[in-house]
């Protein structure tokens, strides 16, 4: 196998777990005012993901620093053409960090719902854009011997837009799900009746995605020239129905299992389909970015495969390590002991 498959796949992998890990907290962030009827159950759903959404970000890092360091020529456009776009979204990470920090630092009306609103926007503002971003990298950009041809607005097309509705839906139900698992009382009970209420909004926009990508894009290529790999998104609608059976059955760990595949199997359903491309152009396929005309050179790649694979299983451990440790319930008792912990 080519080095560069191989970083591929690994670099496909990183973004999944990413939006996997990650995905939840935006959810339960865009949930916070919604669900949290009051300063304690706020600060319960905070504490839920505060030990985690950190380490969870550490995947977005490593995903970015596997796209310098494996295909630099992707990197260095992508922030070329998308500057103002991934601007955004380093701003709106920026401020979910600092709301999470600071809403505990005062004790005031005004300063709590401030900071409960930037949680919110924070959360809201990323999954938006992520999904934009990914929706128009499975379309293609205009682009092609002379650059880049788009603008900020061009990116907000409606197959772009409506890739950003699908993660924003995907993560409000795995959020809420998540939110189900670590809670208990009034606010589990909530959090279930919500992932409950978005999952047939989620099912309609999910249909509509797949429907829409047959025009949009050319990522169901890979799939009729090599039917089998339609087990990728045949996996991705099971895992997406199992989320309502077990929601049915009253089983929130399971749902949550079931929509933390799914994420995995949606991310990796359009990364089968755009392959070998990394950024196509909807111009002239001649000037797509692909994981052979962007890559390192080959030694580059075969010492970072090697490091790869001896600390990514490290990191593996850590985290597994991290969730065991705070794998238990959270209610208001438990947070009035310490105020200020978040």
């Amino acid at each position: 196998m080519e080095f560069q498959i191989i970083w591929f796949v690994l670099w496909g992998v990183l973004w999944g777990v990413y939006f996997m890990l990650d995905g939840f907290v935006m959810g339960a962030g865009i949930l916070h005012n919604l669900l949290g009827t009051s300063d304690g159950e706020k600060r319960v759903m905070i504490n839920a993901i505060g030990p985690v959404w950190d380490g969870n970000e550490v995947w977005l890092i490593t995903a970015g620093g596997a796209t310098f360091a494996a295909f630099p020529t992707t990197y260095a456009l992508m922030f070329s053409y998308l500057y103002t776009a991934l601007l955004l979204l380093l701003f709106a990470l920026i401020v979910r960090g600092v709301s999470y920090e600071f809403r505990g630092k005062g004790e005031g009306d005004g300063w709590k719902k401030g900071w409960d609103m930037a949680i919110m926007v924070g959360n809201f503002l990323p999954a938006l854009l992520f999904g934009v971003a990914f929706g128009n990298i499975f379309a293609g950009l205009p682009m092609d011997a002379t650059g880049y041809h788009g603008s900020l607005l061009y990116l907000l097309n409606p197959y772009g837009l409506l890739t950003g509705v699908l993660f924003v839906l995907l993560f409000l139900v795995h959020g809420a799900l998540y939110l189900a698992v670590k809670t208990t009382g009034d606010l589990n009970r909530r959090a279930l009746s919500t992932a409950g209420r978005i999952w047939p909004a989620l099912l309609v926009v999910a249909v509509a995605f797949l429907a829409y990508t047959n025009f949009a894009t050319r990522l169901y290529d890979n799939y009729l020239a090599k039917p089998l790999l339609i087990v990728v998104p045949l996996c991705a609608v099971v895992a997406l129905l199992a989320i309502r059976i077990f929601l049915a059955k009253g089983k929130p760990l399971a749902a949550f299992a079931s929509s933390s595949l799914t994420v995995l199997l949606v991310v990796g359903t359009g990364l089968v389909g755009l392959f070998p491309n990394l950024i196509p152009s909807n111009l002239d396929p001649a000037y797509s970015l692909t994981i052979f005309n962007s890559s390192s050179s080959l030694y580059t790649l075969k010492i970072m495969t090697v490091v790869a694979f001896i600390f990514v299983p490290i990191v593996i451990c850590y985290k597994i390590w991290v969730y065991r440790i705070f794998r238990g319930t959270l209610s208001i008792d438990d947070v009035e002991a310490d105020k200020q912990a978040y």
